[in-house]
């Protein structure tokens, strides 16, 4: 069986890609904090990671993996 050629210029354009890890960022820390506070966490880790996606990070979890997990992590 042969494997499908991929072509150069897709290989050229993830080449630089960083691909972030599942479990990052780790919100464990801010369960102990006020409501308030964790929500206001978790609206900051949204917006950092639609900004790091903006600039060609991948994550290896899905979106809502990231929101289920950070959700879980703040107890909200």
């Amino acid at each position: 069986m042969t494997r499908p050629s991929i072509p150069p210029q897709a290989l050229q354009q993830r080449a630089g890609v960083l691909v972030m890890p599942s479990g990052w960022p780790s919100c464990e820390l801010f369960k102990l904090f006020p409501e308030e506070a964790r929500w206001q966490f978790y609206e900051w880790v949204k917006q950092q990671r639609a900004f790091l996606e903006q600039h060609g990070w991948i994550f290896e979890e899905s979106y809502d993996q990231y929101v289920r997990r950070v959700c879980e992590e703040l107890q909200l």
